[in-house]
């Protein structure tokens, strides 16, 4: 029998089916690659900047096609109503709370606009609360462009027990901006300011992005090149019998046996 494994014309048909599973394999790996990288979310068209208030309304959510989007809000710092948001990192997507506390505060100036609504805009972040730049509210007619952020739920993060100094502020809630800055109008969601504002520090954040949709066909190919693979050693397999079958009848032919 191994004399038969061993001999020339099998030693090509193990080759070869060596090549033939490594080949299959490594194919249905990549499909299966294919299959998992189109779940997963990517940048979306990045489209030019348009006024903020076509896309933060008010009284209504943001719509998911605005997250991330260009804007640009003209009008004026309302200096007097500055808040700043606790435990924040430098990231508009880093956990806030008690996660990041005492990482640093997100500076957030609403910008009156010229129908009288307010913009919160997040004008940068800093480590420290005393520092100058948060008081550095640039004065007079501004332009700032950056892009668009929905608003954060008040039970979006762990907060500090018990109540903060006044000022400041856990989440960037239009809820909660209502009701601090009473008797103006505030549209949803906030900027993040790109550049940020003087000396503070930029806040990272990313362009639209769009979910993935599962290409369920390359899971279907990846699935038909490891079943061809299999079928490779069936077939290897039913070769290699009937060659070993095949050399011991024949040596137990009748002529063999004489020949011996």
């Amino acid at each position: 029998m191994l004399r038969t494994l061993i001999s020339p014309r099998l030693l090509g048909l193990h080759l070869l089916t060596i090549g033939v599973l490594i080949a299959f394999i490594l194919l249905g790996r990549w499909q299966l690659g294919v299959f998992q990288d189109s779940g997963k979310s990517h940048v979306s068209a990045d489209p030019g900047p348009v006024a903020v208030a076509t896309l933060a309304l008010t009284g209504s959510q943001l719509k998911g096609e605005a997250v991330g989007r260009q804007v640009v809000a003209e009008g004026v710092y309302d200096a007097g109503r500055q808040l700043l948001v606790v435990d924040r990192r430098a990231d508009v997507d880093a956990p806030g709370g008690r996660v990041s506390r005492d990482h640093g505060f997100w500076v957030l100036t609403p910008i009156r606009l010229d129908d009288g609504t307010l913009v919160p805009v997040l004008r940068g972040w800093t480590a420290r609360a005393d520092d100058p730049a948060v008081a550095a509210v640039p004065r007079g007619r501004v332009t700032v462009a950056g892009r668009l952020r929905p608003q954060e739920g008040t039970d979006s993060v762990q907060g500090r027990a018990g109540s903060l100094p006044a000022g400041q502020v856990q989440t960037v809630s239009t809820g909660e901006l209502v009701n601090l800055w009473s008797g103006q109008k505030v549209r949803t969601g906030f900027v993040v300011a790109q550049p940020p504002s003087g000396a503070l520090a930029q806040v990272k954040v990313r362009a639209p992005e769009v979910g993935g949709t599962l290409t369920w066909r390359n899971l279907a190919y990846a699935a038909n090149w490891w079943i061809f693979a299999g079928f490779a050693v069936f077939m290897w397999f039913h070769f290699v019998r009937d060659a070993v079958r095949s050399d011991r009848d024949r040596g137990k032919s009748p002529e063999m046996v004489l020949e011996g």
